[in-house]
Parts: structure tokens; C-alpha cells; sequence
């Protein structure tokens, strides 16, 4: 990427930890600038001017001192209190080097309601900030008592008429209460004094608690931050790009991730500006290359775990046909679905467990896939390579698993492995693979699918809520435009207790087939591991559902599942859990159907626990 267009700052209040913590990982992650959040100061050791000479040294700026709350005031005493208060924020302000703060609007029960004297109590305020050589951003709480829409806490500035006067526009606040951001143009440049950025689902609740808890970086929720900056832009502001984030996860999470998460953000907003306005010459970021489908999926196991998921393979259908060169790494292959079973991944999770560990996905130009991993703070992996073996770039995703861009020819990476003799068949009628399913770490849900919207350029789909046996799980899919690459990741939405006795981060490889019926009467015959799924579900299928007898007989026989979408059904089965977490699907996608069995989820879910209570001694 060329020179940056934008300066990125963050809100420490985004950050979990110490303003050490903070402003190390800020900087670390690239950022130019920070807004200091008045408690982050008040709580750290060091003075004003101290945390200044820290900033300093760290390369960052300080953009922003944040917030000054509850301004106005209907009672004479007390609003000049509160301009004593805020010649006090001045002086930190002048020790800080920053010359703008953030004012809200008041939401106390003495909030000004009448726009002139709001007006001219801003101007007061302003005007003593003016004398000093700085400025006021009046911002427009979504909450606020009277001035709660960014109109309105424009029309306070424009009457207050001061130079040192300005709008902070904050996306939250501006779209969470359906604001049009069109309305900008109507603003002078000049009077955009600052300008922060959140994204966020769409949720049915009170805007404050919405603000406070449920704050997202750009990319990962529901509004259109790209068109939201573009009216700021178009309106003249010249300032930086800066995040301010009120999220629970974000604030126990590793700061140090979390400030890399935010600057992937950034990275992809500021692509999708250059995108959305072409003649501006703002520069782009190497192009995703097109990911045209699955090379392998690679397991991670050990000397339990590893004969049996090669035993399940076998009864799958999948052939030994590989043996890697210089690794202890197996690939067996059915149709176009490559599994590897790598024993050289050193796991700290005990012994006998098996992940997934890569995912090879075929890219139309892998170097390429490289470079835009880069250029979105996901830098290669370092990796050994023996002699006469591909060049495989990979990068890792949030929750560890390590992606390859590949390409599947005779030059490629099964040129790594040495032929074991055996041919694969037919098998058991799988195709190719499906899609992965991965269960993300408490504090990685929103950040994988970033990840993988930025980085891959996959597209993230809705986020679903399912009640599960062991509690609330969420999850979403991240495709290709042609479906030709499918995830789905899915997370516990609320930490887990003492007791969690369902599967640990399940993981599992969906398989694709054709037809599954005859599939399925294929595995049970080779005696692979299928799980058994409850009479009651098939008696349920059959009250919501009109499909055809024999299909309700081999759902019956077979533990089939079903659901359906607009556009066709989803026929699936499960295997047991193997290696403590991993476990295969086979599905049969009918007349387009774009779902993941989610609604069977619960259902499968109990039949694994059940599974596992009954055959503890099988699964490794």
C-alpha cells in the first residue's frame, strides 16, 4: 500500500488494561494517534505531562481528551462550576499537548433545554477555551436529554457562533438513532472538528446499553460506515480516522490483539472509501485474489488420536494415498476432499486430542493472497521448508488455525508427498469439502470474522443465536461470493461455568456428496462411527415437513437431519466426536439451499453428549 490517506487514532477506552498496556499495544499495531479517556488518566501514575513525553516516545499523538460531561446547566451555580471544572480540563489539556476536547450533551435533570442560552453557554465555554488556544467538539449523545441527534447539537454550535466551537461526529450516535449522514453537507468543513467511529449489530434495546456494551470496530456489525464517512469526508473534514469502542470483550480481551483488530478495521474501511470513490485517487490495498475452493484440510493429531481419526477416514470412504516427504504428515483423499493428518503439531491441550489446524485454500494467485494479508495486519507465518517442497504462504487466523494459500496441480503442494501405492476410489460417494466449522475463543468471534472479510475477502453473513443444550451459542458463516469456500464460526455467548460438559471448542469438516442416502448406507456398512440421532426428531421432521416417505425412512435409519431455507433443503449426518473434539458431517446441499443445519445444531449436540457418556473409551 502507498502512503497512508488518513491518520488512525483509537480511544483508549477501546483497550483493555493500564494506560501502559493501552498505549504500547496502540502503538505496536501501527496507530498515529490516541483519544485519552479522562478515567484511563485519572487511574495511571503518570502526570499530563508525563503520559505526553510517553506518547512521545512511542510515536503517538494525542488527538482527543475525553469526555467533558454535563456542560450546561439551567442553574446559574452550577454551570459556573462547571467552567471552573473545565479550566481545570484545560490545564491537563495544555500539559497533554492536545488542543481539542470532547463535550457531550448533557443528559443530568438541569440540562439546558432552551437552544439560545445552550448556545450561549457553549459560546462561554468555548470562548475561555479559544483564549487558550484550543477547541470545543460538542457531541450529540444518542441518549441525551435535550440535544440527542447530531441536528440539533449542530444548531447549538451554529448559534454559538465561535471559532473555537465544533461537531464531534460519532457514527454511534448518528446511526444508531437512523440518522442520514447526507445531511453533513449542510456543515462548513471547518466546523468538523473530530470524527469517531464505531459499528454495531442491529439490536432491539435501549440505546444506552446498546452504546455502552455493544460496539463493534468497523466491518464487524450492521452499519454503513463506509457511506457514513464519505458524507464526513465529502463535508469537508480533514481530520484523523478514530475509533471509539464501548464493547465488554474488548475490555478483558488482550490489548495487544484487540489494537491489531481495530487497525485491520481501519485498513478496511479505508479500502472501502477508495472503492466507494474511485476519482479520488486514494490508494487501495493489493486485491483480494479470488479463493476458488478447498485444497485440504489439515487435522493436528498425536499416537492416540491419529489411528483413529485414520480408522474414521478409512470407513469415510478416504484412500492413505500420501506419506509427506520430511514431515509426519498423511493425506487422504475421496473425490476432491483432501484431509491430512499431521502429527508433528505440538498441542498443549493433553494427549489424545485432535483440531483442525490449516485450511488450504485454493487461491487464483497465492502470492497475491500473501500480499493482501499483509497489507491487513496478518503477516505470513514463518515456515521451514524442506528440499523439492512447495513455497506455501500461510497466515494465522484468530483463533490459531493457520490458512495456506495454494494452488492443487501437479507442481504444487502434493508434490510434497510420496505416493503410498494406494489409489483412491469412488469411496462412499464424497465429492469435495463443504465447508469447516470452528468454534472461536470467547474473546475472537468478531475479530475471526473480520479476519476473514478483510484478509480473505470473504463476505460475513448474519450472526444467529441458538439455544444449545449447554447455553447460548452464536454463530455466523463467512463465504465466497460463488459459495465455492464456506466457514462457519460459531462462540458460547456468555463464559462458560464450572460445568461445561459438552464438547471443548467442537470442530468439524463438512463433506459434500451427492447423495447422501446412498452415502450414508455406504458408511454404515464400512462401520464408520455415525451418530445416532433421536426417534422424536425424525417424528418432528415429519409434522413440519412434507417429505416423501422413503426419505423419512432413510432419515430414520440412518440419523439423517433436514432443514430448509427458501431455496432448497439441507440434508446432513454427524459422526461421532473424535480426539476429544474434532467430528465429520457429510451433507447434500438440495435446489440451492445456503444453510448449516443450524437449527439441528441443539439436536446434535445432545446426541454427541449422549455418545460420549456412552463410549467414552472410543473417542481418545
Amino acid at each position: 500500500m502507498s502512503a497512508e490517506p488518513f491518520r488512525r487514532s483509537v480511544a483508549t477506552v477501546c483497550l483493555s488494561g493500564t494506560l501502559e498496556d493501552k498505549l504500547a499495544a496502540a502503538s505496536a499495531a501501527g496507530f498515529h494517534g490516541i483519544e485519552v479517556f479522562e478515567p484511563d488518566l485519572v487511574a495511571s501514575p503518570w502526570s499530563p505531562a508525563e503520559l505526553a513525553a510517553r506518547c512521545a516516545d512511542l510515536g503517538l499523538s494525542i488527538d482527543l481528551y475525553q469526555p467533558f460531561r454535563d456542560l450546561d446547566s439551567t442553574d446559574p451555580a452550577r454551570f459556573a462550576r462547571n467552567l471552573r471544572r473545565a479550566e481545570a480540563k484545560f490545564d491537563v489539556m495544555a500539559a497533554l499537548g492536545t488542543d481539542t476536547v470532547l463535550v457531550c450533551s448533557s443528559v443530568a435533570p438541569d440540562a439546558v433545554d432552551d437552544p439560545d442560552l445552550l448556545a450561549e453557554q457553549l459560546a462561554t465555554a468555548a470562548a475561555r477555551a479559544g483564549e487558550r488556544g484550543l477547541r470545543i467538539a460538542y457531541e450529540a449523545l444518542a441518549w441525551g436529554r435535550h440535544v440527542s441527534t447530531w441536528e440539533a447539537s449542530w444548531d447549538a454550535v451554529r448559534r454559538a457562533g465561535s471559532p473555537a466551537l465544533g461537531l464531534c461526529l460519532d457514527s454511534f450516535h448518528v446511526l444508531s438513532r437512523g440518522g442520514d449522514p447526507a445531511g453533513f453537507a449542510a456543515v462548513p468543513g471547518e466546523k468538523l472538528f473530530f470524527l469517531q467511529l464505531a459499528d454495531a449489530p442491529r439490536l432491539e434495546m435501549d440505546v444506552l446499553q446498546w452504546s455502552r456494551h455493544h460496539r463493534l470496530f468497523p466491518g464487524q456489525g450492521a452499519f454503513d460506515l463506509p457511506r457514513f464517512v464519505a458524507c464526513v469526508l465529502a463535508a469537508g473534514y480533514t481530520g484523523p480516522l478514530s475509533l471509539e469502542v464501548f464493547n465488554d470483550v474488548y475490555r478483558q480481551a488482550d490489548p495487544a490483539r484487540t489494537a491489531v483488530d481495530a487497525m485491520r478495521s481501519l485498513q478496511w474501511l479505508e479500502e472501502a472509501l477508495a472503492l466507494r470513490r474511485p476519482d479520488a485517487g486514494l490508494p487501495l490495498p493489493p486485491a483480494a485474489p479470488a479463493l476458488t475452493g478447498w485444497s485440504f484440510t489439515e487435522l493436528a493429531v498425536d499416537g492416540v488420536s491419529g489411528p483413529v481419526l485414520g480408522g474414521v477416514l478409512d470407513a469415510l470412504g478416504f484412500t492413505h494415498t500420501g506419506q509427506h516427504r520430511s514431515k509426519p504428515v498423511q493425506l487422504w483423499e475421496q473425490g476432491r476432499a483432501r484431509v491430512l493428518l499431521n502429527a508433528s503439531v505440538v498441542r498443549p491441550t493433553g494427549p489424545g486430542v485432535a483440531s483442525v489446524a490449516a485450511l488450504g485454500l485454493e487461491s487464483s494467485d497465492p502470492p497475491g493472497s500473501a500480499a493482501r494479508a499483509e497489507a491487513m495486519s496478518a503477516p505470513v507465518l514463518p515456515r521451514t521448508r524442506g528440499t523439492a517442497e512447495a513455497e506455501l504462504s500461510a497466515v494465522a487466523a484468530p483463533d490459531g488455525t493457520q490458512v495456506f494459500f495454494t494452488r492443487t496441480g501437479p507442481d504444487g503442494w502434493p508434490a510434497d508427498f510420496l505416493p503410498t501405492g494406494r489409489t483412491a476410489g469412488p469411496g462412499a460417494g464424497i465429492t469435495g469439502i463443504d465447508h469447516v466449522g470452528l468454534t472461536q475463543p470467547f474473546d475472537a468471534f468478531d475479530e475471526a470474522g473480520l479476519f476473514y472479510r478483510a484478509v480473505l475477502g470473504l463476505d460475513p453473513q448474519e450472526v444467529t443465536e441458538l439455544a444449545a443444550p449447554f447455553g447460548l451459542v452464536r454463530t455466523r458463516a463467512v463465504t465466497g461470493p460463488d459459495r465455492a469456500v464456506r466457514l462457519t464460526l460459531s462462540v458460547s455467548a456468555l463464559r462458560r461455568g464450572g460445568w461445561a460438559p459438552g464438547v471443548p471448542e467442537p470442530q468439524y469438516v463438512a463433506l459434500a456428496t451427492d447423495h447422501l442416502v446412498a452415502t450414508a448406507r455406504a458408511l454404515r456398512a464400512a462401520g464408520a462411527p455415525l451418530l445416532p440421532i433421536p426417534a422424536n426428531y425424525a417424528d418432528d421432521l415429519e409434522a413440519r415437513h412434507d417429505l416423501p416417505a422413503d426419505l423419512l425412512a432413510a432419515i430414520r435409519e440412518h440419523g439423517l437431519m433436514y432443514e430448509e431455507d427458501a431455496r432448497g433443503g439441507y440434508l446432513h449426518l454427524a459422526t461421532d466426536v473424535l480426539g476429544d473434539r474434532v467430528f465429520f458431517e457429510v451433507v447434500q446441499r438440495l435446489g440451492g439451499n445456503d444453510g448449516y443445519g443450524t437449527t439441528d445444531a441443539p439436536v446434535r449436540m445432545a446426541a454427541h453428549r449422549r455418545r460420549r457418556q456412552a463410549l467414552p473409551a472410543a473417542e481418545g
